[in-house]
């Protein structure tokens, strides 16, 4: 049983299609690897304020969320234009992911030289 959302168009070459999966695991395991890392952060106790740190440790872990949501999003999206034949469309996951991690680690760095 196929959710509604993949009923339309014709079914493609099973190569894309698990090509397709691979890179939504890739990306659900870039997410819990950000979540993990703010788990690290927290729970070992890096030398930083304690505000500082559940900061940067809930930054993580929104940013670890935010990239699971948004690859369940891509992989349907791609799903959809390659049985439909149309365009892949643009990954703009990438584009929130490097402007998200460059403020992390921005404000990181400001609270260990302010340190």
């Amino acid at each position: 049983m196929r959710p509604e959302a993949l009923r339309d168009g014709t079914e493609p070459d099973p190569r894309f299609t698990l090509a397709n999966e691979r890179t939504f695991l890739a990306w659900i395991r870039t997410g819990l690897a950000l979540i993990a890392g703010a788990v690290a952060i927290e729970g070992f106790g890096i030398d930083l304020d304690e505000t500082a740190r559940g900061i940067v440790a809930v930054g993580l872990t929104v940013l670890g969320v935010a990239v699971a949501v948004g690859a369940g999003v891509r992989w349907l999206r791609v799903e959809q234009a390659m049985r439909r034949g149309r365009p892949l469309p643009f990954p703009t996951l990438i584009p929130f992911l490097v402007v998200a991690s460059v403020l992390l680690a921005a404000a990181l760095l400001v609270l260990v030289v302010a340190r």
